[in-house]
């Protein structure tokens, strides 16, 4: 049962450092508070996404660079991205960069430049709602922080209600991985598990209420909600990114307010489109941001959401 309050509240606990840039100083005739339309913006950015499909060629690049010129600059657009950090010259930059370095891998979660172009956009209402947070710069501030906590200590008391796995850390672990994917294919989703078993209070318990709705409306014997990624370290980011997958630069994951929820496994079970519609109507309700990745969808919780998710975090847990 979700928990009646939309106010925002301050954590306690030490955090991590922070090298997010200096709040930039709003652009000329804007409000410093003025709260973007984030239902124009992606709607802006679904028009776009239409435009970018039809000029994947690579012979398309001229092209590609004078639609972002145009269509980045449009108010519903313009009005998030230079909310952001970076302002909207830094974002339009980086993501022609992003764009000119993209190379298509079975990895990535973005299979083609659409949607590389979909990820980066939609990914920056999270930095713009949490433009302010602290980043998680290095693994081992993920591993110690105050502010997250151990999945596994939940879990093994039945306090949880999704599923994850963890990488495995040694040879043999990933052997018997491979093994276990070998003899039973499908018997859970195909990723490569949790780096960090941990995770912010308000998103252990937002996923702990996604999963009881979860198993409310999907179909009889569908597993229960299984997450995929949680928070992680720019260290870690940048790792991926080497690595090839779509790791998008600042991310709601290095700040603790976003995770990964697979999709692609449910459809087995008839269940996709159910938890699909499940994230969008949260969505509609301004909880959280959603990007469709394809195997999986990236989910940051709205700062309005924060301290009612801490509250049920703190009455699940009986503390």
């Amino acid at each position: 049962m979700r928990v009646p309050s939309r106010s925002p509240g301050r954590q306690p606990g030490p955090a991590a450092t922070s090298t997010a840039p200096a709040r930039r100083v709003p652009a000329a005739g804007r409000r410093a508070d003025a709260v973007p339309d984030l239902s124009a913006y992606r709607a802006a950015v679904a028009d776009l996404l239409v435009e970018v499909g039809a000029l994947a060629d690579a012979p398309s690049a001229t092209a590609r660079q004078v639609l972002l010129d145009q269509r980045l600059r449009e108010p519903a657009i313009a009005a998030v991205l230079d909310a952001t950090p970076q302002g909207l010259i830094g974002a339009r930059e980086t993501l022609l960069l992003e764009m000119a370095r993209y190379q298509p891998n079975a990895r990535s979660s973005a299979q083609d430049l659409t949607a590389l172009v979909r990820i980066y956009l939609l990914s920056r209402v999270d930095v713009l709602w949490w433009r302010d947070a602290p980043t998680f710069l290095t693994d081992d501030q993920v591993r110690t922080s105050a502010e997250l906590v151990d999945l596994e200590w939940l879990r093994r008391r039945g306090l949880l209600e999704f599923r994850y796995q963890e990488q495995p850390a040694t040879v043999v672990g990933r052997g018997l991985r491979a093994m276990r994917r070998r003899l039973r294919p499908a018997a859970t989703p195909r990723t490569a598990g949790l780096l960090f078993r941990r995770a912010r209070r308000e998103m252990i318990a937002f996923l702990n209420d996604l999963a009881r709705e979860f198993a409310a409306v999907a179909p009889d014997r569908t597993p229960p909600l299984w997450v995929t990624s949680l928070a992680r370290s720019a260290e870690h980011q940048y790792r991926l990114r080497r690595l090839g997958y779509a790791a998008m630069v600042p991310s709601g994951h290095c700040l603790g307010w976003a995770a990964d929820v697979e999709l692609e496994w449910y459809e087995r079970f008839g269940a996709r489109s159910a938890l699909a519609g499940l994230l969008l109507a949260r969505q509609d309700a301004g909880e959280v941001n959603v990007v469709d990745e394809g195997q999986a969808w990236h989910v940051c919780l709205a700062p309005d959401a924060r301290r009612r998710y801490r509250r049920a975090y703190e009455a699940e847990m009986g503390v």
